[in-house]
């Protein structure tokens, strides 16, 4: 079902810039295209031409075409390009051979959000002369700023659902008629042509503005990511560290570099200058090269998330000839040191697939980290030292002991205060009154009260000091 140009010059793409791209869906429905019959060809003179009796689809035809026999689908439409038709050739078609049914393929699972059915270009003239551009998944299909073109001449099938009620762009054209007006482009997907070219739970709207932001317009298709890496089969990464950018399905082999702007960077120009200083270079023809702002997830010291900022991510994969992606970002990175402040770049770095960043040490986070704690934690010992050394910190010559086994022990025996006390054993003398035993000639008349014992205390009475004596001096 797809038809592609045989060859391909591949720049770079910049998703979100102030005009926003040309996004282009590739397959068709036409009768001409033999890639839409299951034979590879194109029915001729001699052949039945055969469509699915239960499939919808809509058939661009060009020209006239001879055909033996025709069976329809019950539900269809031919567009009919000026001087188009179908004919009966009596008797044989020379230049037909024998004749055979061919089939027309069923366009009915091709999907919107499939990136490989689409290629994007910074303009119309762009598209037609196949300089196709190089983005990450998510911004293959188009984004909220981008007009989207279907060939002129030619019709299609594809299925718009998605998770969200709506999929807005800037503008849609179909067979030559550009809608740029929401109410104008929802009658026309009202119209018969509308319902069989567009199916799904999602509708197409347009009227989306441009991007108003010189610094560029994030793509807006990240709330489909699942659905559009879900079309995506991945190729095993042949380096030794692939890369994950954002808004892209798979591990990449190249370089990441990392663009911080600032007040003054214009996205368009800077894709520009990037153009005409290095991807004009022989050396680099075979590199592919997508640019985007993104918001990308911030990390205190590259471990805890706290937030995301935006940047503008510069993808850079390695081509046929072998992995050139680093000499080309060690080249912008060096051009934005040396003409950020002019071309408002507050800073920039890069890491590759090989495991080298722009720092040329390659070490991790995990690395970084651990070097930053154990400089602290060294710093922080060796001035405990020379603080202990220099008098201003003392250390105590001894310390409080440590409560012993046994005095734990007797501790937990006491008890709650509010509990009862274990006295240990009676004493007579020094015990509470009433519980003293009845002990004849120690608390009777006889003592002559020389024991005195009250509620709160005992105490003796030595006959020597008479209470009743006063004078001390006598």
């Amino acid at each position: 079902m797809l038809s592609t140009p045989g060859t391909l010059t591949l720049f770079f793409c910049v998703v979100g810039g102030v005009d926003g791209l040309h996004k282009q869906w590739i397959p068709d429905t036409n009768y001409e295209n033999k890639t839409n019959w299951d034979r590879e060809t194109v029915p001729c003179g001699n052949d039945l031409a055969h469509f699915p009796a239960h499939r919808k689809v809509s058939v661009f035809v060009e020209t006239t075409h001879a055909v033996r026999e025709m069976r329809l689908p019950v539900d269809g439409e031919f567009i009919l390009n000026s001087g188009a038709g179908f004919y009966v050739v009596r008797g044989k078609d020379p230049g037909c051979g024998a004749g055979v049914t061919t089939r027309f393929r069923d366009s009915e699972s091709l999907r919107w959000f499939n990136p490989a059915m689409w290629q994007a270009a910074a303009t119309l003239e762009d598209l037609q002369r196949g300089n196709v551009l190089y983005s990450v998944h998510e911004e293959s299909v188009p984004c909220q700023y981008d007009d989207v073109v279907f060939k002129a001449r030619s019709s299609f099938r594809m299925d718009t659902s998605s998770g969200q009620s709506s999929v807005p762009v800037k503008s849609v054209s179909v067979l030559g008629k550009t809608f740029e007006s929401s109410s104008e482009f929802s009658q026309y997907l009202s119209s018969r042509s509308g319902q069989l070219q567009f199916h799904g739970s999602s509708v197409v709207t347009v009227g989306n503005q441009e991007c108003g932001d010189p610094s560029g317009c994030v793509c807006g298709n990240s709330v489909n990511h699942q659905q559009i890496c879900d079309s995506i089969t991945c190729d095993f990464p042949s380096c030794m560290k692939p890369l994950h950018p954002v808004g892209h399905c798979c591990g990449v082999c190249g370089a990441i570099v990392t663009i911080h702007y600032a007040a003054g960077f214009n996205l368009q120009t800077y894709r520009q200058r990037i153009h005409h200083l290095f991807l004009i270079l022989p050396k680099y023809k075979y590199i592919q090269l997508g640019m985007s702002k993104v918001f990308k997830s911030q990390r205190f010291m590259g471990l805890i998330p706290f937030g995301t900022s935006p940047e503008i991510q510069v993808v850079v994969v390695d081509g046929e000839k072998g992995p050139q992606s680093e000499d080309l970002a060690w080249d912008i990175l060096k051009d934005a040191q040396s003409h950020g402040s002019n071309l408002g770049i507050a800073g920039a770095e890069f890491l590759t697939s090989s495991g080298s960043s722009s720092d040329r040490t390659g070490v991790s986070a995990g690395m970084v980290v651990g070097v930053v704690f154990g400089v602290l934690i060294s710093v922080s010992i060796i001035t405990v030292v020379i603080l202990i050394r220099e008098g201003i910190v003392r250390i105590p010559l001894s310390l409080p002991s440590l409560p012993t086994l046994g005095s734990l022990t007797r501790s937990r025996d006491v008890g709650d205060l509010d509990g009862s006390i274990d006295h240990g054993f009676d004493n007579p003398i020094f015990d509470r009154p009433n519980m003293l035993p009845d002990i004849p000639g120690v608390y009777g008349a006889e003592t002559n009260h020389s024991i005195s014992m009250t509620q709160t205390r005992v105490h003796f009475v030595n006959p020597v000091y008479d209470d009743n004596e006063t004078d001390l001096n006598a």
